[in-house]
């Protein structure tokens, strides 16, 4: 879990790269903030949470400030969190944070989706540990999008979301697809201030999934089984991996489609829809 390995560190960076406009990399550090001046508006309820430093031995209550032992580890970033949801639901925008094991199919998915909503305006940002790889297969889909490269980090958290918000500057009433770093442990913890937590699995991955990774199953409000033009040539039992899913969250929603074929993107687009009338 991201709360021992040490991935939250204060002094961990970020890389935001954004293909239209930047010609070098913008490292970020959580201690501290600095401006990018590319021409957007600011807004000016958008702030950075109070910085807080953990000490790095036991004696805390000598020194003033710091968090104590036993504190909420994630609350900075529930905190920041919220204050993203604040400013989607004011901007009238919807945010899906996709997550998912890595090969799942995420980044076909959402291009797939970019080409078929034409209601809306479309953003998205990427997650990775390296590369622009997926932001510009993104971008070539007709979308603005903000890459987000974590370094070392397992996991988007609400202070980067924050400042790639920024940077992207989405327009009201528009959609905003936030793709996750791949991993089903770590992205489950972090509240990112969306609207709906949305996990694609593929039917590659094996039915167990639901079992070995419950978190991530128990928090996610809708499952697209993807890559379902492969299920007649693997060992998948859908509903096997339903009943498993539906033990660990009850409420949970599932979605049958192919982003290879477009098989199924029809309720996909619905459910979209649907849950824009809600956010």
């Amino acid at each position: 879990m991201c709360d021992h390995c040490g991935c939250t560190g204060e002094d961990e960076s970020f890389m935001m790269l954004n293909p239209d406009t930047d010609n070098h990399p913008h490292t970020h550090y959580d201690h501290h903030d600095h401006p990018h001046h590319h021409g957007h508006q600011e807004h000016t309820h958008w702030h950075e949470a109070g910085q807080e430093h953990a000490p790095d031995h036991d004696h805390i209550d000598e020194i003033p400030g710091v968090i104590k032992v036993g504190t909420d580890i994630l609350h900075r970033n529930d905190l920041l969190a919220q204050r993203n949801r604040g400013y989607f639901e004011a901007r009238d925008i919807l945010a899906l944070n996709l997550v998912s094991s890595p090969g799942s199919g995420k980044t076909t998915l959402l291009e797939r989706t970019v080409k078929m909503i034409s209601k809306h305006a479309v953003y998205v940002i990427e997650g990775d540990q390296q590369t622009s790889l997926d932001a510009d297969r993104i971008k070539a889909a007709g979308a603005p999008v903000i890459q987000i490269n974590t370094g070392n980090g397992c996991h988007l958290d609400a202070r980067m979301i924050n400042q790639a918000v920024r940077e992207l500057d989405p327009a009201q009433s528009s959609l905003l697809l936030i793709e996750n770093v791949g991993n089903l442990v770590c992205p489950s913890l972090f509240d990112l201030g969306e609207n709906f937590r949305v996990l694609i699995l593929s039917v590659t991955e094996g039915t167990d999934k639901p079992l070995k990774y419950p978190n991530m199953f128990r928090t996610a409000q809708l499952c697209l089984i993807n890559k379902m033009d492969l299920l007649p040539y693997v060992d998948f039992d859908l509903e096997k991996f339903r009943a498993y899913s539906l033990r660990i969250n009850p409420d949970l929603t599932f979605i049958e489609l192919s982003a290879k074929t477009g098989e199924g993107f029809e309720r996909w687009m619905e459910w979209l829809q649907g849950a824009g009338s809600k956010g």
